[in-house]
């Protein structure tokens, strides 16, 4: 009964997860087809693709910076290690001088048998299990380019633990003296070797060049001292300082004869690479099993950049980590790969994401071309960019790209009726030589836009702002040369007439809170469909209020178009300010000609575009007082309800002549910020 019980729940937790699946599923395919097209994305849904891909995991730059700090302390742990003690007896003296003996055998270096390199060996063991284990997986990358390049040069293949003892393989590592990379050469050895530095680019850091150059640097010092131990140590302390060792010692020429006359970090260098050797060649005999290898050198492969392009753009393009990018590229030190005229960088990426690129190079280097045409230059107008593909053509057209994904059950007929194209076009778009389409499958469908697209009822709009001003400005000059004690009719266009659409709003909903027909709203603002966008500005009333009797002359200022300014104070930033004047992160980019999110203190941004402001021309608000039917710019005092989105600067602006100051005061208001439904005294 109780097996009956555990088989009978374990099914029905089965059954609930595979539901839970299958709904965040349909979800997902519900968001995607609702989801706008960026043009990003509309680059990304044309891309040539494959079904068999590979993920590599971007957790590779966790595991070499796990194994980065393994040899930071490697000197004093050589320098404090007694030599005179055993450590432990997990590893027989006995034992290990056969081993010794055996990788002797094998191997070009003179590996002998001492009690220094005993008790090294076995405080590794002691004090650096785990790391070593981290060290392994990353070591399947990198051993395989380093042995190919030692073969080139005929140098032994058991110099690759060099690296470890220099680098611990870390390609961005940097010594306190400023050598670089996972040989760590010098800036001047690097230059030497033609390694090429420069603000871009530093090749110390390429894993594959600086591999070739330690092995031409190898080659030469075995060539001086022809003896593989003391090229060793002339890498460390460089080959001046192994001489004078040489001499010292009376012209002895083995490593372990002029230890003592080396340098104190140069003395336990070699020990520390024989140390390292034996531990790769037994770490099975002391229970030390390698990471998983989350990457491996053949599921790699290079291409070569025509563009300068950014770590950024590639993750974006390619669904690739910019940590993932960073671990294979290491030799791009502003995660920007540069164009230089007559040289050639290359991209190192996963084997799965490289058949992406070359299929799709076109439209990666269109995107960058996009993306550079965007940020400012000195003198010169941006130009179009020109790309031949349907779906970019329609973005800059009449029309607009969406994207549909095929449900079970879904026919062409039925998707081409309710998105109201025909089946041919579907066809035509999408390359479909037949009626099938299978499930899963994202369909292109191109449709018209408005005849009057909402970027143009802007436009109208502002234009008929700036037509009233106009006309108030006549009227107002005329009557002025009158007389100031006549009965004048002053026309103003009160802003309160103007409204800005908010989010959730619609044609009827406005008309409601207005008292005013959807016609009207339509005839004011020249709209010929019923869409709105969200910060549209819309014409709500008559803007020519009724002519005044008896009014006191005044005087009433050109109402004008202008931008409203703000200057950069200390803690600002983007999001801030763009929450104080109730402005969108793009829009501030767009009107300030902005391509990041960076700002100083002092600069000038405009934060509200074209937005009617009234002068008084220094009459107070109380000489607008009437005897009858008296009208007024201002109304004495209303209560405003604050809705979801508003900013005390968006609220000001509905009211010409309130200021964000002024409001504060009437409403004792100290900071910034509002909650939706909070109520606001404005007065007159």
């Amino acid at each position: 009964m109780t097996l009956k019980n555990t088989t009978l729940s374990f099914f029905l937790l089965l059954s609930f997860t595979v539901f839970s699946q299958s709904n965040h599923v349909e979800k997902t395919e519900v968001n995607n087809v609702e989801k706008p097209v960026s043009f990003l994305d509309s680059i990304k849904n044309t891309f040539v693709k494959y079904d068999r891909t590979v993920k590599t995991d971007s957790l590779w730059m966790n595991q070499i910076s796990s194994i980065a700090d393994i040899y930071s302390n490697v000197e004093t742990e050589i320098n404090t290690v007694n030599i005179d003690k055993d450590i432990d007896k997990e590893l027989p003296t006995e034992l290990l001088k056969k081993r010794l003996a055996e990788m002797d055998a094998k191997s070009p270096f003179n590996i002998e048998y001492n009690q220094g390199l005993e008790n090294l060996i076995k405080s590794f063991l002691k004090n650096r299990r785990k790391a070593f284990a981290n060290q392994m997986a990353v070591a399947e990358y990198y051993f395989p380019l380093f042995e190919e390049a030692l073969a080139k040069q005929n140098v032994p293949l058991e110099i690759k633990y060099l690296a470890v003892v220099e680098s611990a393989l870390n390609p961005k590592a940097v010594s306190r003296v400023g050598a670089t990379g996972l040989w760590q050469f010098m800036y001047g050895t690097g230059k030497q070797y033609n390694l090429n530095i420069d603000s871009y680019v530093d090749e110390r850091s390429d894993p594959l060049k600086s591999s070739e150059a330690a092995a031409q640097y190898l080659t030469n010092m075995f060539t001086i001292f022809n003896d593989w131990d003391l090229v060793l140590a002339s890498y460390n302390s460089g080959p001046g300082n192994v001489t004078k060792a040489i001499r010292r010692s009376g012209g002895q020429q083995n490593f372990w004869n002029i230890k003592k006359f080396l340098p104190q970090e140069t003395q336990g260098y070699v020990p520390a690479f024989l140390a390292t050797m034996y531990i790769y060649e037994y770490h099975k005999e002391h229970g030390i099993v390698p990471k998983r290898a989350l990457v491996k050198h053949f599921a790699t492969d290079t291409v070569m950049v025509k563009k300068e392009m950014s770590f950024a753009q590639i993750s974006n393009l390619l669904d690739i980590p910019v940590e993932q990018l960073q671990a294979l590229n290491p030799s791009y030190k502003r995660n920007v790969i540069p164009k230089y005229e007559g040289k050639y960088h290359y991209l190192t990426l996963p084997s799965c994401k490289v058949g992406v690129f070359t299929s799709n190079e076109d439209k990666i280097y269109a995107y960058v071309q996009y993306e550079m045409d965007k940020r400012e230059k000195v003198n010169d107008t941006k130009k179009p960019l020109i790309v031949k593909d349907s779906t970019f053509s329609a973005l800059a057209s009449n029309t607009r790209v969406k994207y549909y994904k095929v449900k079970r059950g879904d026919n062409l007929d039925e998707i081409a009726k309710n998105n109201d194209v025909a089946v041919s076009d579907l066809k035509k778009w999408n390359k479909l030589k037949g009626n099938s389409i299978a499930a899963g499958k994202s369909l292109k469908i191109i449709i018209e836009k408005d005849s009057e697209p909402s970027s143009q009822l802007a436009l109208n709009t502002v234009k008929n702002k700036a037509l009233l001003a106009k006309e108030n400005s006549n009227i107002a000059a005329k009557e002025s040369k009158t007389s100031l004690d006549k009965k004048d009719s002053l026309v103003t266009a009160n802003a309160s007439n103007f409204y800005v659409v908010q989010k959730g709003d619609n044609l009827n909903s406005i008309a409601k809170k207005y008292n005013i027909t959807v016609a009207e709203i339509k005839e004011w603002n020249h709209l010929t469909s019923p869409n709105i966008r969200l910060g549209d500005s819309l014409q709500v009333g008559n803007t020519t209020a009724p002519i005044a009797e008896e009014s006191t002359a005044v005087a009433v200022a050109t109402p004008e178009l202008k931008d409203i300014q703000y200057e950069v104070q200390k803690g600002d930033n983007l999001g801030s300010i763009a929450k104080k004047f109730g402005a969108s992160l793009t829009d501030l980019k767009q009107w300030n000609n902005l391509n990041s999110n960076n700002i100083a203190i002092g600069n000038v941004l405009v934060v509200a575009k074209n937005e009617i402001a009234i002068n008084t021309n220094n009459a107070t608000v109380d000489s607008f007082k009437k005897k009858d039917n008296s009208v007024s710019l201002y109304q004495k005092e209303i209560n405003y309800l604050v809705q979801k989105g508003d900013s005390l600067f968006s609220i000001s602006k509905k009211y010409p002549g309130v200021t964000v100051s002024d409001l504060k005061k009437w409403n004792n208001i100290t900071g910034d910020d509002l909650k939706p439904g909070m109520g606001l005294k404005i007065k007159g």
